[in-house]
């Protein structure tokens, strides 16, 4: 039980990731590299960055995270209650914007 609540964790968490450290991280220069354990890339999925300096980022993706919620609610009640919070937070994001 104690792993279900560890990958519904890492859902949530993956679900409601932010890009802003992914940014940073295409712009650090090669001295600037030690600052990378300080950055949470839990959201970047893919990352290159060529010799030239052309930076491609992919992200996770956030709509399949809550899909995957959205389909454990339907069988536990705890995991619906999560799902609504998380639904409930993006439409305050959305809303600030």
């Amino acid at each position: 039980m104690e792993s279900r609540k560890a990958v519904l964790r890492q859902i949530r968490k993956l679900a409601e990731s932010r890009v802003n450290d992914a940014v940073r991280l295409a712009f650090l220069s090669e001295e600037e590299l030690g600052e990378l354990a300080k950055l949470d890339l839990s959201a970047v999925a893919e990352f290159k960055r060529s010799s030239n300096g052309t930076v491609e980022v992919k992200f996770i993706d956030r709509l399949a995270a809550l899909q995957w919620l959205m389909d454990r609610a339907e069988e536990d009640p705890k995991a619906q209650r999560l799902y609504e919070a998380l639904e409930g937070a993006a439409g305050q994001v959305g809303e600030e914007k």
